[in-house]
């Protein structure tokens, strides 16, 4: 397998779980800043000019986070990174949904990308606000998640904590905002585990 990556971007959460997974994998990095997924040898791989990508063994490539995650855990299922009932598989992909397309989309795209919400640029500092307003009133809904857990399922770290981590990540260090303290004592969790320190270290990415 090979993933395609940038450093701190979401498909920190998709290294993450091939980490857990422990089977051989190679990484392409990506320069985002540069627009290298707009060049013409990463859109001949991904035409959407995103990432992450992960290219299988077998010459196809799955894109899209929820896909590529849930790929990975059907395809390990002794890691158990689904969680092994319907219930838990469902809560799985709601919590990981969430993330992705609330927290991501939703918030940090407003606060990352305000110039695509709006044409006046006068209005740009309003719109990264109302980002802020979407993520902190998201980690409320993660907070009472978390009562009495470990992770977002209990005991077992699963997708949605993948999902959860990238964008505590970006919350916590690239966002430095105020969140509750589960959240923080949850995102302090996710740093020690082996597989996220290997990520950091691949990445280059250092949290004070």
């Amino acid at each position: 397998m090979k993933l395609y990556y940038a450093p701190g971007a979401c498909s920190m959460g998709i290294h993450v779980l091939l980490e857990e997974i422990g089977a051989p994998f190679d990484t392409q990095r990506i320069n985002i800043r540069e627009g290298e997924q707009f060049g013409d040898s990463y859109v001949a791989i991904n035409p959407k000019s995103k990432v992450p990508s992960l290219l299988r063994d077998d010459g196809s490539l799955v894109t899209e986070f929820p896909a590529i995650a849930f790929w990975l855990a059907r395809t390990n299922p002794e890691k158990a990174l689904l969680g092994d009932s319907l219930e838990d598989q469902t809560r799985a992909l709601e919590i990981l949904d969430f993330a992705v397309s609330t927290i991501h989309m939703q918030g940090f795209s407003r606060i990352f990308r305000a110039s695509k919400f709006t044409p006046r640029a006068e209005d740009e500092a309003w719109v990264q606000e109302r980002g802020k307003d979407i993520v902190r009133n998201a980690f409320q809904v993660v907070d009472k998640l978390m009562t009495g857990k470990t992770f977002a399922l209990g005991d077992r770290f699963t997708i949605a904590d993948a999902a959860l981590f990238y964008v505590l990540f970006w919350a916590c260090d690239r966002v430095k905002l105020e969140l509750p303290e589960r959240c923080i004592a949850y995102y302090a969790r996710l740093k020690s585990r082996p597989s996220v320190v290997a990520v950091l270290a691949r990445e280059q990415i250092v949290i004070t």
